[in-house]
């Protein structure tokens, strides 16, 4: 069974967008082919799934995956973590094998 997680810190990051955002339903995490490495994490906030999407709902907030990207993505936990003046999503997915020098992409 497939399974991708939002941490409490991302979901309550996604949970405030929405509401300043005054509507969506969660958000999209998705791959893109770019970079040095061949793939790139995307993230979308979405006001509403397609039929096929696979949602996974942690801490009251909505992560919505299109069918094709679930190979990539299984397992992977989407953090939200602010350093400083810095805040970013973060992603640990078990299945990238490497990163490119600028983080910015990353292989399977």
């Amino acid at each position: 069974m497939t399974t991708i997680t939002l941490t409490e810190a991302a979901a309550r990051h996604v949970a405030q967008h929405l509401q300043r955002r005054g509507h969506g339903v969660g958000v999209r995490l998705g791959i893109k082919t770019t970079g040095c490495s061949g793939f790139a994490y995307q993230l979308d906030y979405v006001d509403e799934a397609a039929a096929n999407d696979v949602v996974f709902e942690q801490h009251g907030a909505k992560l919505i995956v299109a069918p094709e990207n679930l190979a990539v993505l299984d397992g992977t936990e989407v953090d939200f973590v602010r350093n400083g003046l810095n805040e970013s999503f973060q992603f640990k997915n078990p299945n990238e094998r490497d990163r490119c020098g600028c983080g910015e992409s990353f292989r399977v």
